[in-house]
């Protein structure tokens, strides 16, 4: 459709006795009908027919990421630019005698191929991060901040091009001008700037990922990481709210992550129960023998007495000094029982040597003396592993009396009842 052909309907017009302006306007309009047919039929032949060839043959194939790359989405917005392509080469030969009006036409054919391009991309970014999420390194190191930001500078571009068609400025021109808004941008884009940053942080460093679990309570965030996206990460709590932590908040403030606790193997269970040090005493020769029948520290109680009267034996120590000769306390029996009990526990990572257990005094208090367990639990689901923190505790507790232990606790209303009876 050049200008030769414009020139002859013009004449043949001409022949038929129409008037120099009407033979033009008609020639003109013809072929701008002629435009929209093509243009039209282009649309149809590339999405009903060439499209769908392709779509079936990506189909076919064995792979999947080819079927996300080319789904329909993505092959329909490049369909939706090839009528402007045709409409913008064909413009100003159809419109050679109103070269205002083929301008106009040629600039809305822009600033729409430059809109639809937008578009494109875009759905092409969204289908590359469908099909990465269907590898396995996605778990790892999310993208989907990246593929954010890919996209914020994709329409900035276009937003500058598409500015440049209407003030008729070249892009360079405008670019160059950015320099003196630059300020009023970092303000404006302060988030998202920290967020691809930090976004960039947070995967290089491995810090976070989607289904981890992290804790930040100074954002009341106790969950599973949902998602991660340049200005937010979802979390999902465990009573089903969900917080979004800004994605810069994640390196300029702490947080724990749990990671390392699931991939171990097992949880940690750090607790302590108060014993009251007025019960803490010496063992008798009463307490021993019922300590035996213990069967647990029964070994214990037997080599261990053995290894006393041999100390004792060799440094002739009297039995009734009591300061300078050694002797097992209760409190020692009732640590050792605890260890032996852990370690002898189904749901207790007991002599594993990649798992610390340790039943260990702290530093006392006010409130007595605390006996901490430190022990990690084979089952890491906060359900199971709270019941069998639980469990644990429950026998502990228990046990107590049975070792002339008390445990610790204020006084109580019905204490000092009972004194006053």
């Amino acid at each position: 459709m050049n200008s030769n052909f414009g020139l002859i309907l013009k004449e043949w017009f001409l022949k038929l006795g129409m008037s120099d302006y009407l033979a033009t306007l008609t020639k003109s309009s013809i072929i701008i009908l002629l435009i929209i047919l093509l243009s039209f039929l282009s649309y149809l032949i590339t999405n009903k027919i060439l499209f769908r060839i392709i779509h079936n043959l990506v189909k076919r194939t064995k792979y999947t990421w080819d079927d996300i790359i080319f789904q329909p989405k993505v092959l329909r917005r490049i369909s939706q630019i090839i009528p402007a392509i045709i409409i913008y080469y064909f413009a100003k030969t159809g419109l050679i005698d109103f070269p205002k009006a083929a301008s106009m036409v040629q600039s809305a054919a822009y600033i729409y191929m430059i809109f639809v391009g937008m578009l494109i991309i875009d759905a092409f970014l969204n289908s590359l991060h469908d099909a990465y999420q269907t590898l396995p390194i996605s778990n790892e190191r999310p993208i989907k901040g990246y593929i954010q930001s890919i996209k914020i500078i994709i329409y900035a571009f276009g937003i500058i091009f598409i500015l440049s068609v209407i003030l008729g400025k070249s892009p360079g021109a405008l670019f160059a001008s950015l320099g003196a808004i630059a300020a009023i941008l970092i303000l404006v884009f302060k988030d998202t700037i920290l967020g691809f940053v930090s976004g960039i942080q947070l995967s290089a460093n491995q810090m976070v990922k989607p289904g981890d679990w992290i804790s930040m309570p100074s954002k009341n965030a106790d969950g599973t990481v949902m998602e991660i996206t340049l200005n937010t990460v979802k979390v999902q709590n465990f009573d089903k709210t969900i917080v979004t932590i800004p994605t810069y908040a994640l390196i300029s403030e702490s947080f724990q992550n749990w990671k390392g606790m699931e991939e171990s193997g097992g949880r940690r269970i750090a607790r302590s129960l108060f014993i009251d040090l007025k019960s803490v005493k010496f063992c008798d020769h009463e307490m021993l023998e019922k300590f035996k029948k213990i069967k647990l520290i029964q070994k214990y109680i037997i080599e261990k007495q053995t290894d006393i009267e041999k100390y004792n034996s060799e440094l002739e120590i009297d039995d009734n000094d009591k300061v300078s000769r050694r002797n097992l306390t209760n409190i020692g029996v009732f640590r050792k029982y605890i260890e032996t009990y852990l370690n002898n526990h189904p749901k207790i990572f007991g002599s594993n040597p990649n798992y610390t257990l340790i039943v260990r005094h702290l530093q006392p208090t006010e409130n007595g003396l605390p006996i901490q367990i430190y022990a990690f639990s084979k089952d890491q689901a906060w359900e199971k592993y709270e019941q069998v923190q639980a469990d644990i505790f429950d026998h502990i507790f228990a046990v107590v009396p049975e070792f002339e232990l008390r445990v610790f606790q204020n006084p109580t209303g019905d204490d000092f009842k009972r004194i006053s009876i």
